[in-house]
């Protein structure tokens, strides 16, 4: 202990001496004197456990979400939300949710009876996963709870709670991230680097892979083909799938899976590739629309020509044909002046 405590050396002498003669007094022995001071600091050592013990007991059962607590049975550390949703009848503001989970949850569900039912006497409230129903539903004033532990993709799905003998109904979705794909599928033309891109937006997958379909089936793309793929996995939330030198065999669908806690979600990509005459498509269509119509105007001119010399060539025969009646009928008469 510090000498600001004690004093000089005949003080501590003296306090000896003191204490001592307190545990004489007492009937006790100066090895009581010890055991005693070991039983307090292990009482204090039992208190302080209680204290903690009891601190653990009391933030697991008050976490709200964001924060997290310790499944009965499991080991590791998962995250704990409350969800409420609102049974009120009105179709147009019936509550269905959307809840995002990529790792271990432990989560309350709770269905909340609006006031306008308040009437009922004795209303019931039931909790489905599809058309199972679920048990173990602990009603709080005028909310029906539910609890699950998440694990895997197994607890996953569509949650619903119905007001008995009414149909009403709210619902509820516990889904994986979704990967942000390209809608429209990415066009490239042959000998051209083709480039895919899938995203997680704000939860960072495990890991990525692609997979090509070949027929019915998907094949993983791996790194050895580095001369033909390349894969980004930088930064983790986003990847990237280069070609290189596209032919139109590398044309068809394409799928990045992003590996979460709880399972896998998959995006779809499509990669059509063309050929360089498909630009000169157009084109070609003009020069041949074109060549049509030099190719009927040419011949038009060469049947009109044809007809134009045929009509020419009748004429003149005609005139030659003339030509020669007049000259016989002149000679004709000529011979019966004579004649006469």
């Amino acid at each position: 202990m510090p000498a600001a405590f004690f004093g000089n050396r005949p003080g501590r002498r003296r306090l000896l001496l003191l204490l001592l003669l307190c545990v004489s007094l007492s009937g006790g022995s100066p090895a009581d004197l010890t055991v005693a001071t070991q039983d307090t600091s292990q009482s204090q050592a039992n208190s302080l456990t209680k204290m903690h013990a009891g601190f653990n007991e009391s933030s697991s059962a008050s976490l709200g979400p964001g924060h997290t607590m310790q499944l009965a049975g499991q080991m590791s550390v998962v995250n704990y939300g409350k969800y409420e949703l609102l049974l009120d009848g009105d179709s147009r503001s019936s509550m269905e949710r959307h809840i995002t989970l990529h790792s271990a949850t432990a989560i309350e569900l709770s269905c909340r009876l609006s006031k306008k039912y308040s009437h009922l006497k004795n209303p019931e409230v039931s909790w489905k996963r599809g058309n199972e129903t679920i048990g173990n539903v602990h009603k709080t004033g005028n909310s029906w709870n539910i609890r699950l532990e998440v694990l895997d993709s197994s607890k996953l799905g569509s949650y619903s709670c119905n007001l008995i003998g009414e149909e009403i109904s709210s619902m509820v979705h516990l889904q994986l991230p979704k990967i942000d794909e390209n809608k429209k599928p990415i066009i490239s033309y042959e000998g051209d680097t083709a480039v895919m891109i899938c995203k997680s937006h704000d939860y960072a997958p495990l890991s990525w892979t692609w997979y090509m379909t070949n027929g019915s089936k998907q094949v993983a793309i791996n790194d050895s083909l580095a001369d033909k793929y390349v894969i980004d996995r930088k930064p983790t939330n986003v990847t990237h799938l280069k070609i290189r030198k596209v032919t139109e065999e590398d044309d068809g669908v394409y799928w990045c899976e992003a590996a979460f806690n709880l399972g896998k979600s998959k995006g779809k990509q499509q990669l059509i590739v063309l050929s360089f005459l498909v630009p000169l498509k157009p084109f070609l269509g003009v020069v041949a629309e074109v060549i049509f119509f030099l190719t009927v105007v040419f011949l038009y001119e060469l049947y009109s020509k044809r007809k134009a010399n045929a009509e020419d060539e009748k004429e003149s025969d005609q005139v030659e044909q003339l030509k020669t009646e007049e000259k016989s009928g002149l000679e004709k008469s000529s011979a019966r002046q004579r004649k006469n």
